[in-house]
């Protein structure tokens, strides 16, 4: 399968799913999407975006190899909200991130998380990526509560039922906070 040629143009559902099978655990079909996800051309980079969401599902560990690009891709002015989506929807699915990594991608999650202009759905990823990563550390749990507490006043419905949901998880793994 050409991925490009697959990517180039509106996928539905179906489509997605027959292209995340195609990719499956093969790490080298992951690169490759990878790479038009980050890549210039649009359509593929959108289209694509999708896809990581679908392989992430049953093969989360494949992403790990490119968390650096990820976070390079992050720090660029090349983001759109699509893309962005994917990305922190993997991010949020990943299982456990590499640690010399967890910095970069907390004060990104924290970032969208904090800025109202981030659209809810990128949000609500940002803020599972950012629980996901400090469930050991009772002091970044601390300042997530405060966040999240702080945003239940003025999010919308999405964003205050995954900041209830963590925020009930939080509480199971340090009822203190």
């Amino acid at each position: 399968m050409n991925l490009q040629l697959a990517l180039s143009q509106r996928i539905h559902k179906e489509e997605a799913q027959a292209i995340a099978a195609y990719i499956g655990k093969d790490p080298a079909r992951f690169a490759q999407l990878i790479d038009l996800v980050l890549g210039k051309d649009e359509a593929p980079a959108k289209y694509g975006s999708w896809i990581i969401a679908h392989v992430m599902e049953k093969h989360p560990h494949l992403i790990h190899p490119h968390l650096e690009a990820i976070l390079a891709y992050m720090d660029s002015s090349d983001t759109t909200e699509t893309i962005l989506r994917g990305i922190v929807k993997a991010l949020a699915e990943a299982g456990d991130l590499p640690e010399e990594l967890q910095g970069g991608i907390l004060q990104h999650c924290f970032d969208l998380l904090l800025d109202p202009k981030t659209p809810v759905a990128i949000q609500v990823h940002a803020m599972q990526t950012i629980f996901n990563i400090s469930k050991p550390e009772p002091d970044l749990l601390r300042e997530l509560c405060e966040v999240l507490q702080e945003g239940m006043r003025y999010g919308s419905g999405a964003y205050q039922a995954r900041a209830k949901r963590i925020l009930k998880e939080i509480g199971k793994l340090h009822p203190d906070l």
